[in-house]
């Protein structure tokens, strides 16, 4: 039996990112308020913005999955309609809906050829969303 093995997918330079005070955007489709990638650890974003996940595969890996939010009554995954997203890239969009903390959690398998054997591991990204009252 194959046991998965987790990594955690920390990269590039850490700590937090704030935002500068602003208004939300009113179309989400089209401007974000704050974008996060595969190397940001923590970002810090208020009530009523929205936030652009933009992750990009890695070599040998297939694309980023699962995208999700932790806690969906802080920061609620919105459909963005002017997503259109490279090969191996994965596009997901959230929007601050009260104070709080929640993680935006992903992962990524290794990217194998049919029939052939692959590895049994699991790519696993986290990062720390903070929400702050306006």
């Amino acid at each position: 039996m194959l046991a998965a093995l987790f990594f955690s997918a920390c990269g590039g330079l850490p700590g937090v990112v704030a935002v500068p005070p602003s208004s939300p955007t009113s179309s989400p489709g089209a401007v974000f308020d704050a974008t996060v990638t595969e190397n940001t650890h923590a970002v810090t974003i208020r009530v009523g913005q929205t936030l652009a996940v933009v992750l990009h595969a890695r070599p040998g890996m297939a694309s980023w999955s699962t995208v999700r939010s932790s806690d969906e009554s802080v920061l609620a995954p919105i459909v963005n309609p002017a997503a259109s997203a490279a090969r191996g890239v994965t596009l997901a969009a959230f929007k601050a809906i009260a104070p709080g903390a929640a993680r935006i959690d992903a992962t990524a398998a290794p990217d194998c050829s049919p029939g052939q054997a692959c590895p049994a591991y699991l790519m696993v990204l986290t990062i720390e969303v903070t929400v702050a009252a306006r």
